[in-house]
């Protein structure tokens, strides 16, 4: 399938797990990209147009993608904001410091970076945004509140671009990930299998996801196969939601 031939795309967080699966995905389908990551050396053999070593978090770096994106691919139709981290704690023993972190990470970076595309993205014709949110986009965890309160974020800036955008082409949507086996996750579900087990058996395929899983629903919202699909949050989560 080559649904992306000439497409120019955007994917942060890209050296590790969901963010590269999604930049290997989006180039075998014939796209070119510019990903960027805090850890760049990964991001060389991705066979991305430029690769950044930048900060999500950084003042400049909606900026500096812009740019890259303007000088190697001659313009923008896709971002994906993909970078972000999971952590949290009790409300009542959360720092700012953590909270601040998480948010400036998870919501903030995608916010700004969202902004500073959109002038591409209407030039476009066919823009498409996809942000990644969580499962608990929807729902909540105890001692996540940070991280909830940020993917809950998510959901409802996605829904506001998905109505301001729309008249100008472009639909913005996010994917919600339950378990996946990431950088991020992978220590913990080898080093705890009651905590491993129970993700396996609460989905409803009884597995783990894995990034490529969630490479594929990204691909499928920002192809022109999701042109009428705008607003939306897609679960991918293996039906663990559906039990309770």
């Amino acid at each position: 399938m080559h649904r992306f031939d000439g497409i120019r795309c955007i994917v942060t967080g890209a050296a590790d797990g969901i963010g590269r699966a999604t930049a290997e995905r989006l180039i075998a389908e014939g796209a070119v990209i510019v990903v960027c990551d805090r850890n760049g050396a990964p991001l060389d053999s991705i066979g991305a147009r430029a690769a950044l070593t930048l900060d999500v978090t950084d003042p400049g770096a909606p900026a500096a993608l812009m740019q890259a994106a303007a000088e190697h691919m001659g313009g923008l139709d896709v971002l994906v904001n993909n970078a972000g981290i999971s952590a949290g704690a009790p409300i009542e023993a959360l720092s700012d410091e953590l909270w601040h972190r998480v948010i400036g990470i998870n919501l903030d970076a995608v916010f700004r970076i969202c902004r500073a595309a959109i002038p591409s993205l209407k030039a476009s014709g066919r823009g498409r945004i996809v942000n990644v949110g969580s499962v608990m986009s929807t729902h909540a965890a105890a001692g996540m509140g940070a991280y909830t309160v940020s993917k809950h974020g998510i959901a409802g800036l996605t829904r506001t671009l998905a109505l301001e955008l729309g008249p100008f082409g472009i639909t913005a949507n996010y994917v919600q990930p339950g378990a996946i086996v990431t950088g991020i996750t992978r220590d913990v579900f080898a080093a705890d299998a009651a905590f491993r087990d129970f993700w396996t058996n609460k989905a409803a395929v009884r597995r783990l996801g894995q990034p490529a899983d969630i490479a594929a629903a990204i691909a499928f919202l920002a192809s022109a196969d999701a042109a009428f699909i705008t607003g939306h949050g897609l679960l991918v989560d293996g039906g663990a939601l559906q039990s309770p």
